[in-house]
């Protein structure tokens, strides 16, 4: 039988955002998990703020707020506000209720400054390892590290002489006024970090990720995955220098993996130096590193059976930058500087695990 339109809708709901999300929905289990690490932070939060003055958008909506544009793949905070306004599972996850409008997206921008002097993304990525670690889903023996470019929020025609004019109106003569988006000629120009650097995002670096790939602005994203079921144990951001990813992987080692207790390392062929073997070895880490033709590894560690073992699951590590860079919205850093992507990496790297966490633990 063939419906008909009702002439008139219902004014009064009693439903509230939670009630239309199914049961049995994937993100209720992580909600759970983020709400429960957010209570962890309450302390941090009440430093945040005043005592006196407006009550502002809290922090906990925000942070949530960026996980959700990490999990949907929502590409900037204007259109996250927008959805906000009619998406009831968003309102739900955010713990909002019907009658509430959205929040205005300079909120991000207003708060980004205050989230970032108490770290409040590294205390927030701290609590969900933590949650890993008391459901064991983390190994504390065998770990993985490797390094991946996150494409800077600056354009290559921003990459100019650091000696030359400081603006685009600026000339060398007092010449006439330039356009803000001149066309430019690189032939013939020699151009590095040296002498070159960035009028946008001065803390960026030109760099390529091996022969035949393009030099673009970016940063050196470093994550230290756990062998057990690949969760990101840390992940670090430094500026892409030619030594970013060693000196990342002794830095995450010394304030992750604290202690005397030995452990192994797995990395591809571009951890196979001979400074940085000797560094492992030093903070008693078996080095499990893919072998040059003259490595420095001993055939002791060569051909053992945890060598092999550490070779096959290091590449675990790539689905890990492959998430990131689709799904998470972090192939490039929507912010500038070195702080501020360490911060967007931060919750990106919780979203991750967030995920991995509900997935692995029991319903």
């Amino acid at each position: 039988m063939r419906g008909e339109k009702q002439p008139q809708v219902t004014m009064l709901s009693l439903q509230q955002p939670g009630d239309l999300v199914p049961k049995d929905h994937p993100l209720r289990a992580v909600k759970g998990l983020a709400d429960a690490a957010l209570w962890e932070l309450n302390a941090t939060f009440d430093k945040m703020y005043s005592k006196k003055g407006r009550a502002s958008v809290p922090p906990e909506r925000l942070l949530k707020a960026t996980l959700l544009m990490a999990f949907y793949t929502i590409r900037s905070e204007r259109l996250f506000c927008e959805q906000l306004a009619y998406n009831m599972l968003f309102r739900w996850f955010l713990d909002m209720d019907n009658s509430e409008g959205p929040f205005d997206h300079s909120t991000f921008s207003q708060n980004r400054e205050r989230l970032l002097k108490h770290d409040v993304a590294g205390k927030f990525f701290a609590e969900i390892i933590a949650q890993a670690r008391e459901r064991g889903l983390m190994s504390d023996d065998h770990f993985t590290v490797d390094g991946t470019l996150i494409e800077a929020w600056a354009s290559l025609k921003s990459f100019k002489k650091k000696d030359g004019p400081k603006s685009d109106d600026d000339s060398e003569n007092g010449g006439p006024w330039k356009p803000s988006n001149p066309d430019v000629d690189f032939k013939n120009e020699k151009r590095g970090n040296e002498t070159h650097q960035s009028t946008t995002d001065p803390e960026s670096k030109l760099a390529r990720k091996g022969n035949g790939k393009e030099a673009k602005l970016s940063f050196c994203g470093n994550a230290l995955m756990e062998n057990r079921n690949g969760l990101i144990a840390d992940f670090l951001i430094l500026p892409a220098t030619g030594l970013a990813e060693r000196e990342a992987a002794l830095e995450m080692l010394d304030r992750t993996v604290p202690g005397t207790k030995r452990i192994t390392l797995g990395a591809d062929k571009g951890y196979d130096v001979a400074s940085f073997i000797d560094a492992l070895r030093e903070r008693n880490v078996t080095p499990h590193v893919a072998a040059k033709d003259t490595s420095r590894l001993d055939q002791r560690t060569l051909r053992h059976g945890g060598y092999s073992v550490s070779q096959t699951i290091r590449k675990r590590v790539e689905e890990i930058f492959g998430w990131l860079k689709t799904v998470g919205n972090f192939r490039r850093t929507r912010y500038r500087g070195v702080a501020r992507t360490q911060q967007a990496a931060y919750m990106a790297g919780a979203a991750f695990n967030l995920i991995r966490i509900a997935n692995l633990s029991p319903t």
